[in-house]
C-alpha cells in the first residue's frame, strides 16, 4: 500500500489537477447544453480509458528495460531490434523531439497548475472582486519559492506528497459523488454513442474542443516515466483509484454544470456549493496539489536532461546531488532556472488559465505520437501482432488529438513549439558537433602508439606512482594523451586508460581491468547504466586503484559558420570531468586546438 500511496504523490500529480480547469476551459467555446455536456463528459471518459489506461498502463508499461521506461527507454528497446542504421538514427531522432516535448510541457504544466487553482481565491467571501492581474503575481510567488527550493531538495517534504494527493482524490471523489447523486443522468454518458453523436453534431467545433478534452490526460506519461522509481505494479493499482476519482468527479462536474449553465469555475463553484464553510480548506488543498504536480514535473525534467547527459545528446550541465541517501536526488541549476524564467513569462503573457488551456496539449499530444510511434514498430519487430494493432488504434486517436491541437499555435501554442524547439536544437547541434568534433581531431592508431610508448617508457625517466587518463576508444589515442607523454614527457610508472560506457538499460554499474595495451599502460572500464550516479573515485578505490593525478582533454575550437554555435555550447558548458565529481586536486586537464 504504501508504494501505492507513493504513486500518488510522484506520479499523478499532472492529471490528477486535470479536473481544476479541463471542464472549464471546454466550456469556454461551447453551449452547456443536455447533448453537449454528455458529448465532453463521454470523450473525457473515453480518453482516460485510451490513453493513459491502454497506451501507457497496458501497452507501454510492459515495455522496459530493467523496469524502467520513458521515451528514451523506448528508442533503446527499439535500437535493441532494429538492424537497420537509418532506422537507428530515426528513431534517435524521434527521441530527441520526445524529450524536446517533454520539457515544454515541463514548462506549461506549472504554469497553468498553480494559476488555476489561484483563480479558485475569487470564490472565497470578500475577496470576490480581487483582480486577475493580482492572482498572476500570487502564482508568480508561488512558482517562485517553488522553484528556489529545487536546490535544497525535496527528500525531506517528498514523503508527505503520497498522503496530501489521497486527500486531493478522495476530496473531489466526494465532491463529485455528491453532484452525480443530484442529477444521476450524467452517468449515461459513459456510453460512448454520447460521444460519436457529440462529434457528427458539431462538426468542425466539436473537432476543435477534442484540443481542450485532451487536458484530461495530461501527466498520462508519467505513468511510464516514472515507472523505475515504483515499480509497474503499484502504479497501476494506484491509476485504478484515480481513475475512479476522476471519471466521478468529471461527471460531478457535468451534472453540476446542467443545474447552473452561469458558472464559469466549475470545480471551485462546486465545490463552494458542496460546502462554503469547507471551501477554503479545499482552495488549500488544490493549492498543494498543484504544487505536488509542478515539483513531480520539476523533478521529472531533471531526471530526463541526466538520462539526455549521460547517453551523450545533450550538453554537460552542473550536477549537484541533494541527498546522501538517495542518489536519483539531484539538482540542476541551469535547467531550474530556465523553467522558472519561462513559467513567469507564460503566466505574465497569457495572464489566465482558460488563455493558457490555448498553449496547453501541443506538446503532450506530439510526446503521444512519438509514443504510439515507437509502440507500433516495437510491437511489429516483435511479432507481437495483436498489440501492434492495438498500437494503430492508439496512434489514431493521438494523431486526431494532436492535429486538432493545431489551431492552438496561433493562439499561444506556438510557446509549446518554441519551448521544446530550444532544447531540440541544442541536443540536435551538441550530436552533430560531437561528431564532427572527431572527425577532426587527430587521433593516433593504437599500434603506432604502443610502438612509441614501449620506446619512450624505456629510455626515459618515469614518475613514481599512477596516473589515469581518459580515453572514448583504446584502438584511438586521443591527441592529449601523445601530447602529454611524448611532447611533455609526462610518463608514470603505472598509466592507467580509463574508459565510461554508458550501457542502454538504466541501471547497473561494473568496474574491472581489460587486457593490458602493453608494459606501463593498463586499461581500466566502468560501465554504467544511463540513470546511473556513478561515484568514479570509490569504484577506483574498490578495484585497488590510487592514483597521483588525473589527465583529461579539453578542445579549443576554432569555428566557422553555424558550427560556432556548437563551439559556444562547448565553451559555456562544464567539461565531463565535473559531472563525475572527480577530486580537483588531482586533475590537469590538456587543452587541444580543433579547427572544425
Amino acid at each position: 500500500m504504501s508504494g501505492v500511496i507513493k504513486a500518488l504523490g510522484l506520479v499523478f500529480g499532472d492529471i490528477g489537477t486535470s479536473p481544476i480547469y479541463t471542464l472549464t476551459v471546454a466550456f469556454l467555446i461551447l453551449e452547456p447544453t443536455y447533448e453537449n455536456v454528455l458529448g465532453v463528459l463521454s470523450l473525457i471518459f473515453w480518453t482516460l480509458i485510451i490513453l493513459p489506461t491502454i497506451q501507457y498502463n497496458f501497452l507501454a508499461m510492459n515495455l522496459s528495460i530493467r523496469g524502467e521506461g520513458g521515451t528514451i527507454v523506448l528508442s533503446e528497446i527499439f535500437k535493441s531490434l532494429s538492424k537497420s542504421n537509418k532506422t537507428k538514427a530515426f528513431v534517435t531522432f524521434l527521441a530527441l523531439i520526445g524529450v524536446s516535448f517533454l520539457i515544454g510541457d515541463g514548462v506549461i504544466t506549472p504554469a497553468i497548475s498553480i494559476l488555476s487553482a489561484v483563480e479558485g481565491t475569487a470564490f472565497i467571501p470578500g475577496l470576490e472582486g480581487i483582480s486577475q492581474a493580482s492572482m498572476v503575481f500570487i502564482a508568480i510567488i508561488i512558482a517562485f519559492t517553488l522553484f528556489l527550493f529545487q536546490k535544497k531538495g525535496t527528500e525531506k517534504v517528498s514523503s508527505a506528497f503520497g498522503p496530501i494527493m489521497c486527500i486531493w482524490f478522495l476530496s473531489i471523489l466526494v465532491i463529485g459523488i455528491h453532484s452525480v447523486f443530484l442529477n444521476p443522468q450524467v452517468l449515461k454518458a459513459i456510453n460512448p454513442y454520447y460521444a460519436v453523436e457529440f462529434l457528427m453534431h458539431n462538426g468542425w467545433k466539436g473537432y476543435l474542443v477534442l484540443g481542450e478534452i485532451i487536458l484530461c490526460a495530461t501527466g498520462a506519461e508519467a505513468m511510464y516515466a516514472d515507472m523505475g522509481h515504483l515499480g509497474a505494479k503499484p502504479i497501476r493499482k494506484a491509476w485504478a483509484m484515480v481513475f475512479f476519482a476522476l471519471f466521478i468527479n468529471y461527471f460531478g462536474q457535468g451534472a453540476f454544470l446542467l443545474k447552473n449553465p452561469q458558472v464559469k469555475n466549475i470545480l471551485f463553484e462546486m465545490a463552494f456549493n458542496f460546502s462554503s464553510f469547507l471551501y477554503v480548506p479545499f482552495l488549500i488543498l488544490s493549492l498543494l496539489a498543484t504544487v505536488i504536480a509542478s515539483q513531480a514535473m520539476i523533478s521529472g525534467m531533471f531526471s530526463v536532461v541526466y538520462q539526455a547527459i549521460t547517453t551523450r545528446i545533450m550538453p554537460m550541465l552542473k550536477i549537484d546531488y541533494t541527498s546522501k541517501e538517495l542518489k536519483s536526488q539531484i539538482y540542476i541549476g541551469s535547467v531550474n532556472w530556465f523553467l522558472l524564467l519561462a513559467v513567469i513569462l507564460i503566466m505574465i503573457d497569457f495572464g489566465s488559465s482558460s488563455n493558457l488551456a490555448a498553449a496547453y496539449g501541443l506538446a503532450v499530444t506530439g510526446n503521444m505520437c512519438i509514443t504510439g510511434l515507437l509502440l507500433v514498430s516495437i510491437f511489429f519487430l516483435k511479432r507481437n501482432y495483436y498489440a501492434m494493432l492495438a498500437s494503430i488504434f492508439i496512434i489514431f486517436v493521438d494523431f486526431v488529438y494532436f492535429s486538432s491541437c493545431l489551431y492552438k499555435i496561433p493562439h499561444g501554442g506556438y510557446w509549446s513549439i518554441i519551448l521544446a524547439l530550444f532544447p531540440f536544437l541544442t541536443m540536435f547541434i551538441y550530436m552533430r558537433g560531437q561528431k564532427r568534433l572527431y572527425r577532426f581531431m587527430m587521433f593516433m592508431p593504437l599500434d603506432d602508439f604502443i610502438l612509441k610508448f614501449e620506446r619512450v617508457y624505456e629510455t626515459n625517466p618515469k614518475i613514481p606512482g599512477t596516473a589515469i587518463f581518459f580515453i572514448r576508444d583504446k584502438n584511438k589515442i586521443s591527441p592529449y594523451i601523445v601530447e602529454t607523454m611524448f611532447y611533455h614527457g609526462i610518463i608514470y610508472e603505472d598509466n592507467i586508460f580509463l574508459s565510461i560506457v554508458i550501457r542502454p538499460d538504466p541501471f547497473g554499474v561494473t568496474g574491472y581491468f581489460k587486457e593490458n595495451l602493453c608494459k606501463g599502460v593498463r586499461v581500466f572500464e566502468i560501465q554504467m547504466g544511463y540513470m546511473e550516479v556513478v561515484n568514479i573515485e570509490e569504484i577506483l578505490r574498490e578495484n585497488g586503484i590510487d592514483e597521483r593525478a588525473i589527465f583529461y582533454g579539453l578542445e579549443e575550437i576554432i569555428a566557422r559558420g553555424h558550427w560556432k554555435i556548437f563551439a559556444f555550447l562547448k565553451r559555456v558548458t562544464p567539461t565531463f570531468i565535473s559531472f563525475f565529481r572527480l577530486p580537483s586536486r588531482k586533475l590537469h586537464g590538456v587543452l587541444t586546438r580543433v579547427e572544425m
